[in-house]
C-alpha cells in the first residue's frame, strides 16, 4: 500500500473548548472531523506563545533545546535563535519522497526560507499581518479598544464588513486546494500539506457575516470570571488590572468575535475536506487539526495569553483522523504537542523520530495502560524573562514560578483553578513529588541552565534537583 498523505491544519491562539460541545462556538466541520476520528481532550502545548511552540512542533523538542524561546520578530537574536541544524520531521518526509508544501503563518525561525526545513513549495510572507502591536485602520462597525496612559491604544475586537475572499485565511486555503489538485495528477507520490492560519489570534476582528451568527446572550461568563487571583503570583494580578476598565459586555463582544473567527476557519476546513473528497483522497490521508496555544478569553478576568499558566492557554485542540486512527474516540489521557512529531513520522513512514515527545500510537490502539499520563511545558517569559515550568500528572498540576510563589491545582476537584494548593501542608507531599518529577524531566531533556542552578540564591523550589522522585 502507498504511503499515506498528510494534511496538517494549525491555527493560532485557539482554545481547546472551541471545538467542544459545552461552548457556543460553532465548528460543524471540525465536529464531524472529530466524530470520524480521535479527539484528544487533554492535549497541552509546551509553551504559551507561538514561536517556541511552533519550533517545538517541527523538532519535537522543548524550547530550551531548539533555542526559539521567544517570538521570532519581537526580541534580539539571543532570545530567539533557532538551531537550524536540528532535525525537523517535514525534512524526514521530504527525504522519503513526499511532495511537501506550507501555506500561512510560519514563525518557527527568522529566515522564512522553508526550503531549508523540508518544504518544496511554500508561501508565508504574503499572509503576515499581525506583527507586534497591531493597528487596524479599516472602518469597523464595532471597535473595542483598550486605552492606558502612556501606551498606544490597543484594538481588542471589532466587526468588519469585508468579504471572506479578502482574508488571508481564505487565500491560504485556496492555495492549499490548488496544491491538492496538482498532487492528484501524480497519485504515486504521497504529499504533506501544512496550512497555518493566524486567526483567531487577536485582535479579534471578525467579519459581520460570521459575527451575526452569535447572540451575546449565548456567551457564558467563565465560572472563574470574578476571581481576584488571591494566592497567585503578584504579576498575575498586575496583568489582570490591564482589563479593569472592561465590563462583562466587552468580554462577551470579544468572545463573540473570537468565536466568529473560529467559525470562519471551520468553514475553510470544510472547503479543503470537500476537496479531498472530490479528489477521492480522503481515505488515504491523515488529517491533523490543532493550535499552538489557547487564549484566556475571560478566564480569571484575563485576555490573550502570557505568564498566568491557566488551562485556557495551555490546553489546545487536537484531532487526528485517517488511516490507522480510530473513529469516534475521545482520548482522556494527558498528551503534548511534542508527541505529534514521533506520531506522524510513525503513522506515515513507520519510522522513529527522536525528540522529547512520545508516539501516540499506544493511545490510538487502545493501550492506555502503556501510557504515562503527563505533560510538561516551559515558559521563558517573553521579553520580561519570567522563568516558569508547568507539569501535569493525572489530576495534579504544578507550576514552578521562578519569580514568585509556586502553584498547585487539583484539576479534578477544581477544574477552574480557583484555589492554589501550593501552601497547603496536607498537599506538601504532592508538591514535592511534582517538583521532583519536574527536575527529573529537566535532567532527561538537558535543561542544565535549571538543574545546575544550585547556588544559594536559587534554592527556592519545594525540593532541589538532587531530590529522588
Amino acid at each position: 500500500m502507498s504511503l499515506p498523505n498528510l494534511l496538517f491544519l494549525i491555527t493560532d491562539q485557539q482554545r481547546a473548548d472551541t471545538i467542544e460541545a459545552h461552548t457556543a462556538c460553532q465548528t460543524p466541520n471540525l465536529d464531524r472531523l472529530a466524530a470520524s476520528g480521535s479527539q484528544f481532550m487533554r492535549c497541552y502545548t509546551p509553551n504559551p506563545i507561538c514561536s517556541p511552540t511552533r519550533a517545538s512542533l517541527m523538532t519535537g523538542l522543548l524550547p530550551h533545546s531548539h533555542g526559539m524561546i521567544d517570538v521570532t520578530h519581537a526580541v534580539p537574536t539571543y532570545r530567539a535563535s533557532f538551531d537550524a541544524k536540528l532535525p525537523v520531521w517535514p525534512r524526514t518526509l521530504q527525504k522519503a519522497g513526499y511532495r511537501t508544501a506550507y501555506f500561512g503563518k510560519w514563525h518557527v525561525e527568522r529566515s522564512n526560507q522553508l526550503q531549508n526545513f523540508g518544504f518544496d513549495r511554500y508561501e508565508v510572507e504574503q499572509y503576515q499581518q499581525k506583527l507586534g502591536l497591531v493597528e487596524v485602520k479599516d472602518e469597523l462597525a464595532v471597535r473595542g479598544m483598550v486605552r492606558q496612559k502612556g501606551y498606544r491604544d490597543f484594538l481588542l475586537y471589532g466587526v468588519s464588513d469585508a468579504t471572506v475572499e479578502t482574508l488571508p485565511e481564505y487565500r491560504m486555503y485556496s492555495d492549499g486546494i490548488r496544491f491538492l489538485q496538482e498532487a492528484a495528477e501524480d497519485r504515486e507520490r504521497p504529499w504533506a500539506l501544512f496550512i497555518s492560519t493566524e486567526a483567531p489570534h487577536d485582535p479579534y476582528v471578525a467579519l459581520r457575516s460570521y459575527y451575526q451568527r452569535y447572540d451575546l446572550d449565548d456567551i457564558s461568563q467563565p465560572v472563574n470570571f470574578d476571581g481576584d487571583l488571591a494566592g497567585r503570583p503578584g504579576i498575575y494580578r498586575r496583568i489582570q488590572r490591564v482589563w479593569d476598565e472592561l465590563a462583562w459586555e466587552d468580554f462577551a463582544q470579544a468572545t463573540a468575535c473570537y468565536y466568529a473567527n473560529c467559525t470562519m476557519i471551520d468553514e475553510q476546513v470544510g472547503r479543503i475536506l470537500a476537496t479531498l473528497d472530490a479528489l477521492d483522497m480522503r481515505e488515504n490521508t491523515i488529517i491533523v487539526f490543532t493550535s499552538d496555544h489557547g487564549d484566556y478569553m475571560g478566564e480569571q478576568r484575563l485576555m490573550l495569553k502570557g505568564i498566568p499558566a491557566f488551562e485556557g492557554v495551555y490546553r489546545v485542540p487536537l484531532i487526528l483522523n485517517g488511516p490507522g486512527i480510530p473513529a469516534g474516540r475521545q482520548v482522556k489521557e494527558i498528551v503534548s504537542l511534542l508527541d505529534l512529531a514521533p506520531t506522524l513520522v510513525q503513522l506515515t513512514m513507520s519510522d522513529v523520530f527522536p525528540g522529547h515527545g512520545r508516539s501516540l500510537l499506544p493511545l490510538l490502539q487502545g493501550r492506555a495502560s502503556d501510557w504515562q499520563s503527563e505533560a510538561f511545558a516551559e515558559c521563558h517569559g517573553q521579553r520580561f524573562n519570567y522563568t516558569q515550568r508547568v507539569l501535569w500528572r493525572g489530576d495534579d498540576k504544578y507550576v514552578f514560578n521562578g519569580f514568585d510563589e509556586d502553584e498547585l491545582y487539583d484539576l479534578a476537584a477544581d477544574p477552574h483553578e480557583k484555589q492554589n494548593l501550593a501552601g497547603d501542608p496536607e498537599r506538601r507531599s504532592v508538591l514535592e513529588s511534582m517538583a521532583s518529577r519536574m527536575w527529573e524531566i529537566m535532567r532527561e531533556t538537558g535543561d542544565s541552565n535549571m538543574t545546575q542552578a544550585q547556588y544559594g540564591m536559587f534554592r527556592f523550589a519545594p525540593v532541589g534537583p538532587e531530590a529522588d522522585g
